[in-house]
Order: structure tokens, then sequence, then C-alpha cells
């Protein structure tokens, strides 16, 4: 096993700790500008293997990170199970809304999702044939406490205060809804794997909303399911889970949930995290996303901030979340270049 990411997950210390960076693909580079173009919008680029394999293929190309993440979104897998989605321009994400427990039951079965997400399954394949062989390939999808808050309010909010007040008031319905979406995972993240996905990795966006027993229900208690299903078909995949700003969650995360990586966000220090999570095993981060677009010596200094502080167990590194469609793309070739500089 010589591909460094494989290796960190593994448990390895490495000299050099591999890097990658969330949303790596994406607008602060002109050639995806150029391609989103050429596809006509977010959800054509989407569905269409070739260009979505290319914007994917772009950042390797331009920086040589170790790893490739597939270019999809968290959204198309609720998409599968039946609402109808778009992009509005400049506001994002809007879906028909799931909010009770008759349009719960009406959702597609688990089965189904594959008629509409083939074509991403085929961008795996073609990434795993045309990456470089030293280049890990990771899937995702979202975890389904994120997922369900797009469903619930029907688009993103600072607060999920849709899905929250479901969850407190009707917590049979929003149960159901967790249920119906994580085994819908189970089965898109298994499908990408088979298709040649290497490591696989569940982005819970907004897990730091949930507080206590609603943190072990419905960011915890989803995950280790979605885990120990994925372990039991592809034992050998690694997997990746980020609950950001999860703070104390954070720690025992890994042993709670099964997985062989915890992410993490920048509103913990890396001395913190390496002392409470990395004591656990592999961590991925956690720079700020600010750093790519303001660079300078701030930026030399946090990246080798981060790299020291994780320096003694296994780490990827990454930013705390991704990159920002202002981020100048010569920064994060300064940030590469300081993490192999050593």
């Amino acid at each position: 096993m010589t591909k460094t990411i494989l290796r960190a997950l593994k448990g390895e210390v490495l000299p050099t700790p591999p890097i990658w960076m969330m949303r790596q693909a994406g607008r602060y580079l002109p050639e995806y500008r150029e391609t989103r173009a050429q596809a006509g919008d977010f959800l054509k680029l989407c569905y269409n293997p070739d260009l979505a394999a290319e914007v994917t293929l772009q950042p390797i190309r331009r920086y040589g990170f170790d790893a490739a993440i597939l270019f999809a979104d968290i959204l198309l897998l609720p998409q599968a199970l039946g609402p109808k989605l778009w992009f509005e321009t400049g506001e994002g994400p809007r879906m028909e809304t799931t909010t009770t427990m008759g349009q719960v039951e009406n959702l597609k079965p688990t089965g189904a999702i594959h008629d509409t997400l083939s074509p991403i399954y085929e961008t795996v394949r073609i990434l795993a044939r045309e990456l470089p062989k030293e280049t890990t390939l990771i899937g995702f999808a979202g975890a389904p406490w994120t997922v369900a808050t797009y469903m619930v309010a029907g688009k993103g909010s600072k607060d999920q205060a849709a899905a929250h007040g479901l969850k407190d008031h009707d917590r049979a319905t929003f149960q159901a809804l967790i249920d119906r979406i994580t085994d819908a995972t189970v089965e898109y993240l298994s499908a990408q794997i088979e298709a040649g996905a290497e490591v696989v990795k569940l982005f819970d966006s907004w897990a730091g909303s949930l507080k206590g027993q609603d943190f072990r229900d419905f960011a915890e208690a989803p995950t280790a399911k979605i885990i120990a299903a994925l372990k039991a078909r592809h034992p050998g995949t690694p997997i990746i889970a980020f609950p950001r700003e999860a703070g104390q969650g954070y720690i025992g995360f890994a042993h709670r949930t099964g997985a062989d990586c915890v992410a993490i966000d920048n509103s913990v220090s890396p001395e913190w995290a390496a002392a409470n999570v990395q004591i656990d095993g592999c961590v991925q981060g956690n720079l700020a996303p600010e750093h790519m677009v303001t660079g300078g010596q701030a930026l030399v200094a946090a990246t080798q901030h981060v790299v020291r502080a994780f320096s003694k167990g296994p780490h990827i590194f990454n930013l705390g979340h991704g990159i920002t469609p202002d981020a100048n793309p010569d920064n994060v070739q300064l940030m590469i270049d300081t993490v192999r500089a050593g």
C-alpha cells in the first residue's frame, strides 16, 4: 500500500502528511468556471460523467493533491428519493419539502435511487481509470442529519430551525426520515465503492447544531449505522466522518461510530484536537479556509502550525471547511508547498 492517504487512514504516522482540500474542484479555479459554463448549470454538471470527471481532475492536474474527491452534491441523494431539486442563482439549492409521515412513506424505495444516481457511479468509474496511480479517489455523501435539514426546510439555513422544529414536535416522523436517508446512504456509498472509490466520507455540515442526546441520536447513531453496514460489505474501505463544529462531540467520535478518521473544523485548535481526537486515530484538518483568500506569511505560519501540532500521530492535511469561491489559486499552491517542505 503506497498511497499516502490510505497509509494515514490505517494509522501510520508519515513524515509529510498527505493533503487534499474540501471543495478543491470549484469556483475559485478558472478552468472549473469554464467547464461549468459548458455544462449549462450546476445539476447538469453533476449528472454529466465526462464533465464531472473533468472538474474532479482539474485540481489534481494543477496541484498534485494526494486525493481527488468525486465532484457531486450532497442533495443528489434526496433528489433520487423523489423530491424535486433545483438551484436558484445566487441563492443556492431549493428542494420540495418532506415534513409529514405520509411524505416520508411516499419517498421512493431505497433500491430505486440508482436509477437517478447511475451517472454519478459512471463518474467514479472514469476517475478510477484516469487518476494518477498515486492519487486516492474519495467518494462521499451527506450525513443523514445534514441531508434531513435540507429536506425539511427545502433550503439551507443558518440555524436549521425547521429540522429542529420537526425533530422536537414530531420525533417519530423525523426519525423515520433519518432512517430512510440512512438506508439510502448505505446503498449510495456502497455503489460508489463498487465503482472504484477507495475511501468514502460522510459530511455532517450542520452537526454542530445538535446537542446532548440529539447529537447522539441524529449525528452519531446514523453515522455508526452507515459505517457498520459499509464495513460489513467493504471491510477494506476506510471511512472519514466530518461532524462539523461538534466541539466536545469530537472526543470519542471515532470509537462510537467506527470511523477510520475524524475530520475537524477550525473552531477547535490543532493542539486540542491532537490531545483529544488524534489519540483515537487519524485526524483530518484543519487550516482555516480564510487563509486561502488572504495568503502571505500568515498562511505559511498557520499551515506550519497545523502540521506541527498533528506531527506525532496519523494526519491528513486539509482545511477546516471547504475552500471559498474568492480564494486565490496561488495561495493553494503556497499551502501545498509549505506542507511538503516540512
